[in-house]
């Protein structure tokens, strides 16, 4: 078994500590206490963000630069990293409302309908004519290591209309990624009456720092992408060169919470509540892809639940880790029993 990239837990404690810096809570004794807070039956989440036809081909190992690799047969799946986060946030028990661009093709259609199947709302997806649905195309090894080549198409288009809709929907909570353009994650951000706000800067744009700087609520980044927002590099999760130190750093630059993976080592969080590092499950990686995606979607439900934030954060990450042993992107999007049963974590959200 290998700890799961972009994903943690116990296995070994999760280290919590408050102001004082003096509390450790350590997982075996708190064994069926994870979540001891307020849990409701629902959360009411909009997702603003790209949706793309996945296009995915496993192989041996990862090309190297001017290499040729033969794989297997390619698949064809909906994703996108804002599609991807309102399936995860849709199978963990939220109500969700998707807001973004397609096309006027067979792929746009196709990704409609994969929302309705899951029972997200649809109504604010804007089908621009004459621009393709994007798409990404994703090469998958045997490990479960991933590299990813995203074609934007409609997606680019993302703008005004898409804000309004944001605007008007009811939601406890707002989560935006950065596959669409700069222009309308800065209006999101303000958009709206929602308690919070998610921003999943992945990728991120040149202007990830400006971004930040003008007020985040919650962030969340990898290493690579705390390291495009800080200007240096970000590796492995303690320390002051890691996840744990690069979220304090970003809590400095203007996000009022922060959360930062770092892939197989685990997650680090840091906020008005305190700080916690996580380390990695312990699962046996099929497909990774969708694991980042599927912990950001995850983090949001749990904390418009009323979960606190360091039980929100190893709960995302229990979820993250449970994508990453089931194969594809949104089908292997876990619902609570695919939690328990890949990392034994109790998801902490009512569902149905």
């Amino acid at each position: 078994m290998l700890p799961c990239p972009l994903s943690s837990s116990p296995s070994q404690p999760p280290v919590f500590s408050t102001r004082s810096r003096g509390d450790i809570h350590h997982p075996r004794r708190q064994a069926r206490q994870e979540y001891r807070s307020r849990v409701v039956s629902s959360a009411r989440l909009t997702v603003l963000g790209s949706l793309n036809m996945d296009i995915s081909v496993t192989v041996p190992r990862l090309p190297a630069p001017g290499a040729t690799v033969l794989g297997g047969a390619a698949s064809f799946a909906p994703g996108g990293k804002g599609a991807n986060q309102a399936v995860a946030a849709a199978r963990l028990g939220a109500s969700v409302e998707m807001a973004g661009c397609v096309g006027n093709d067979d792929f746009g259609r196709a990704l409609r309908a994969a929302l309705a199947e899951e029972g997200i709302g649809a109504d604010s997806v804007r089908t621009v004519p004459g621009v393709p649905t994007g798409i990404a195309m994703i090469t998958v090894d045997e490990t479960g290591e991933n590299m990813i080549t995203v074609a934007p198409g409609a997606n680019r288009e993302a703008g005004p209309a898409e804000i309004a809709a944001v605007a008007a929907a009811a939601g406890d909570a707002l989560v935006i990624s950065a596959e669409v353009p700069v222009a309308a994650i800065g209006a999101a951000l303000t958009a709206g009456n929602y308690r919070m706000r998610v921003l999943n800067l992945a990728p991120a744009p040149p202007e990830a720092a400006d971004i930040v700087a003008a007020g985040v609520d919650w962030l969340v980044v990898n290493e690579s992408e705390a390291a495009t927002v800080l200007g240096r590099p970000v590796a492995g999760l303690a320390g002051a060169a890691g996840a744990a130190g690069a979220a304090a750093d970003l809590a400095r630059t203007g996000a009022r919470n922060v959360v930062v993976t770092a892939g197989s080592a685990g997650a680090a969080y840091r906020g008005p509540a305190g700080e916690v590092t996580v380390p990695g499950f312990p699962v046996r990686p099929v497909d990774s892809v969708g694991a980042g995606d599927t912990f950001v979607g995850a983090l949001a439900v749990a904390l418009a639940a009323g979960v606190p934030p360091s039980e929100a954060v190893v709960a995302a990450a229990a979820a993250g880790a449970a994508a990453a042993t089931r194969p594809g992107t949104q089908p292997g999007m876990p619902r609570p029993a695919d939690v328990l049963a890949a990392t034994g974590h109790r998801w902490p959200v009512a569902t149905g």
